[in-house]
């Protein structure tokens, strides 16, 4: 039976509030390339390891990401790599839309200088 539509549009929320932490898509980013344990991603993010842990915790409990253990080691990898192209495109509509307002700004800065 398939669902209503309007639920793949809730899904689609709860797993878009996971990304309103820039902690989150610097995660996502350090780990596109490779799986990295809790203690590598402390070292490269400058952040407390509870805090790491916490987030990794909610982006494993989200399906972003997986991990696995080794020895006393446990290392996180990315579920679906569509997700960092996810976040690379939203990157970019950013970018488009700085660079828009860049213009904007310097043709009124032009106008008002006549």
């Amino acid at each position: 039976m398939e669902q209503p539509q309007h639920n793949i549009y809730e899904i689609q929320a709860e797993l878009c509030k996971v990304f309103a932490s820039p902690i989150r898509i610097e995660i996502l980013n350090l780990l596109q390339d490779k799986e990295k344990t809790v203690t590598e991603l402390v070292a490269l993010l400058g952040v407390p390891k509870a805090n790491v842990s916490q987030h990794l915790a909610i982006m494993k409990h989200k399906g972003i990401l997986k991990s696995r253990r080794e020895g006393v080691n446990i290392y996180y990898s990315i579920v679906n790599p569509k997700t960092v192209h996810a976040c690379t495109l939203m990157k970019e509509v950013l970018n488009d839309i700085l660079l828009e307002r860049s213009r904007l700004s310097e043709d009124i800065q032009k106008k008002g200088s006549s």
